[in-house]
């Protein structure tokens, strides 16, 4: 079923940006940064990519999941999307994770167990 892993990956960076857009935690939050980073991220490992394919350590094998288009010797179309979405849903973690926190810290500083030590 050609495509069906290009679709599942805009399919979970869907959830993902629904996730961010009820919570607020990237893009809707910060626009800019958010691409910038995601941009970024998605640039770095890219090269990462490309040095990887150059050293022979890296290499498309054959799946009926694919699209079939190749960017490059070895680069599927599918591969920055799926760069792209791990920067994002990185992104997204961490946000979540540090409202979290910030919440918990908040929450221990105002509660009446901590004012008493």
């Amino acid at each position: 079923m050609p495509g069906l892993y290009l679709a599942v990956i805009l399919a979970s960076a869907l959830g993902v940006l629904l996730l961010d857009r009820r919570w607020r935690l990237a893009a809707w939050a910060a626009p800019g940064r958010t691409l910038a980073a995601v941009g970024i991220g998605t640039a770095f490992f890219l090269i990462w990519d490309a040095a990887g394919i150059a050293a022979g350590v890296f290499v498309k094998g054959d799946s009926p999941l694919l699209v079939g288009i190749d960017l490059a010797p070895h680069l599927p179309l599918e591969e920055p999307f799926f760069l792209a979405f791990l920067s994002y849903l990185a992104l997204v973690a961490w946000a979540g994770a540090h409202r979290l926190l910030e919440r918990r810290r908040a929450d221990a500083a105002t509660s009446p167990s901590e004012a008493a030590r």
